[in-house]
């Protein structure tokens, strides 16, 4: 952990006083954490910054409390509820051209503050992808509008990321609200003015505005942060009464046997509910997004070939090898802690699991037969009826072949924060619970070493820029845990994954073959890929220069050789992210924290299938009452 007099420190406290002045509020508290920012009642929740602090990360962090703050000292709740729209996209209209007024407010008066606005917006809309969009489509409107209104009342231009949305979009907007920007402008001081003028510009839009609006009388129905942070909570309420309540009807035989005491000695004693700090970057240009927009190019004809402009620069790496052992055991602990917070749905959820594979690997009986050993249980028959014949028995070992699972888990940025988390921890609970059950566990991970290209990149610039190089990133593949290591010797390394500023690009195609590759060279009869990821491959630098299904057109080539010609049996789970569309056995989850008991059902039912050959886990069946 920093000390207080560490930059990181100095900053955040700078950072948190800064936006207390903005606000005029000393009641505000500041925090930092992994999850997504916003405002719940005085709680401000920013992004965590990195360790190095990088300076377009500075600027984000800064613009993100400057946001709050400006919106803490200039919106009412109540006075915002009495205009607020109903229906689907007038709402969220309504709430991003409020959120200008509050920022336009303070970026007329602060030069620095405005730098920083807009540093928080190119963030943004980097994430959602906005720069990348080529065509204009409605999902796009309500940023181009809000850009628009901003540009008119500060007089800053769009972020780089959102310039050709704006650019798409304004011919048509002018058209349409051009003359109502200036009534926005004039009533900007007057909070429900201002609101009466945007029902008026969302209808010009011909967007449709329901009856329904909020009670007059609700002071935080205009609250979108404080909604959201009420809805999620509710959300994650019912999430885990609901996991909790699967997990003890899966698990009431093992708990009458005592079966979660199995897992005691596996999971810490001792919690903290602390926040955790948020895996950032170590370099610039880092786009890192929560969830990333899922474009469909399934229709885009297939490229004649894949490749990569160099593989001079691509590792694969030990986790021990990527930073200290002190600060491995750090994130360790780290993660040791927020394991206590699933403790009892994924101990059950494991144990459930273990007792399905152990049965498997039992002795069974084989009943009635003509030889054998006697079955004394059936004497009875004997005496009632001398007529009737002895009856034998004989013993069977079931048949499970030797198996090994990989995990590769997607480790670019968009896996921050909770996802990389709970990924991390069900990784560890699954590779302890195969163990036990005698199947070899490999843990994987797949990001690159850099943003935007890093040194493969610059050998291309300095090459002379050839057209369509192919893949122009360097690949950082990670290994957590070895087949042969047990999970002892490894345990640490999967803290590495909370580690700030591992998590960047995923190029999928070539880590899904390098994990493939990796399970066929071992002996184990039965090979099982398990792929964790919440996107499809995003790669900024290679996408910039190839057509733009080039990753994921070779994704699907790479799943359709696994699944069609290759021993090793894949299955997929997607965070957030319809990964049905590649993998044909795949389930896609929207709570992360369904991750753990989705990953245990997964494997469960590729040991419990029956299908022909592909099934090399099957079992003899007992035969019961088979007469000679």
């Amino acid at each position: 952990m920093t000390d207080n007099g560490s930059p990181v420190e100095q900053f955040k406290q700078a950072t948190g006083a800064a936006l207390r002045a903005i606000a005029e509020r000393d009641d505000i508290e500041v925090a930092y954490s992994n999850e997504p920012p916003g405002l719940s009642g005085e709680r401000a929740r920013l992004p965590f910054p990195s360790r190095d602090l990088p300076a377009d990360e500075v600027a984000n962090v800064r613009g993100e409390a400057d946001a709050m703050a400006l919106k803490l000292r200039h919106h009412d709740a109540a006075a915002h509820a009495k205009n607020r729209p109903g229906g689907e996209v007038a709402p969220m209209l309504y709430e991003a051209l409020e959120e200008a007024r509050c920022e336009a407010l303070g970026a007329r008066k602060m030069v620095g503050l405005s730098e920083n606005l807009t540093a928080m917006h190119e963030d943004r809309y980097r994430r959602q992808g906005l720069h990348r969009v080529t065509d204009r489509t409605e999902a796009t409107m309500p940023d181009a509008v809000r850009m628009m209104v901003r540009e008119h009342l500060t007089g800053a231009p769009p972020p780089p990321a959102a310039e050709k949305v704006c650019e798409l979009w304004k011919p048509w907007l002018k058209e349409r609200i051009g003359q109502i920007l200036g009534d926005l402008d004039d009533r900007i001081e007057d909070q429900v003015s201002y609101g009466e003028t945007v029902r008026q510009l969302i209808q010009d839009l011909e967007i449709e505005i329901s009856m329904e609006t909020p009670e007059d009388g609700d002071p935080e129905s205009g609250d979108e942060d404080q909604d959201d942070s009420d809805s999620e909570s509710d959300s994650d309420q019912d999430s885990d009464g609901a996991s909790d309540e699967n997990a003890e009807a899966m698990a009431d035989a093992m708990e009458q046997a005592g079966g979660e005491e199995e897992f005691s000695d596996m999971m810490p004693e001792d919690g903290d509910d602390d926040m955790m700090p948020s895996p950032g970057s170590d370099e610039e240009g880092e786009p890192g997004t929560p969830w990333r927009p899922q474009n469909d190019l399934s229709n885009v004809p297939r490229e004649p070939f894949y490749t990569a402009f160099t593989e001079q620069h691509d590792e694969v790496i030990p986790a021990d090898e990527l930073c200290d052992t002190e600060e491995l055991n750090r994130l360790r602990q780290m993660l040791d802690q927020q394991l206590t917070n699933l403790q009892g749905m994924i101990g059950k959820l494991a144990n459930r699991l273990q007792r399905r594979l152990m049965a498997k690997q039992m002795r069974s009986w084989e009943f009635d037969l003509e030889e054998g050993l006697l079955d004394t249980s059936r004497l009875d028959r004997v005496i009632t009826n001398p007529l009737y014949p002895l009856s034998f028995k004989i013993e069977h070992d079931m048949e499970f072949r030797d198996t090994v699972v990989t995990l590769l888990i997607d480790n670019s940025g968009s896996m921050r924060g909770r996802p990389i988390t709970i990924a991390a921890m069900s990784a560890d609970i699954l590779a302890r619970t195969l163990e036990r059950c005698g199947v070899k566990v490999e843990i994987l991970g797949f990001t690159t070493r850099a943003w935007k290209g890093g040194q493969s990149r610059e050998k291309w610039i300095h090459d002379g820029k050839v057209a369509n190089p192919g893949r122009l990133n360097d690949l950082r593949h990670i290994i957590y845990k070895a087949a042969d290591a047990p999970w002892r010797r490894a345990r640490k390394n999967l803290g590495l994954m909370l580690r700030e500023g591992l998590l960047k690009e995923n190029i999928d195609g070539e880590a899904l073959m390098w994990a493939h590759d990796r399970l066929v060279g071992r002996p184990e009869q039965r090979r099982i890929l398990m792929v964790i990821s919440d996107g499809a491959p995003v790669d900024d630098s290679t996408l910039s220069v190839n057509p733009g299904n080039y990753l994921e057109r070779h994704l699907r080539d790479v799943i359709e050789y696994i699944e069609q010609r290759s021993p090793v049996e894949l299955a997929a789970i997607g965070i957030g992210h319809d990964v049905t569309r590649y993998y044909r056995r795949a389930v896609t989850i929207v709570d992360v924290d369904q991750l753990g008991g989705t990953m245990m059902d997964q494997l469960a039912d590729l040991f419990d299938e029956d299908n022909g050959d592909a099934e090399i886990g099957r079992s003899k069946r007992v035969v019961a009452g088979r007469r000679r």
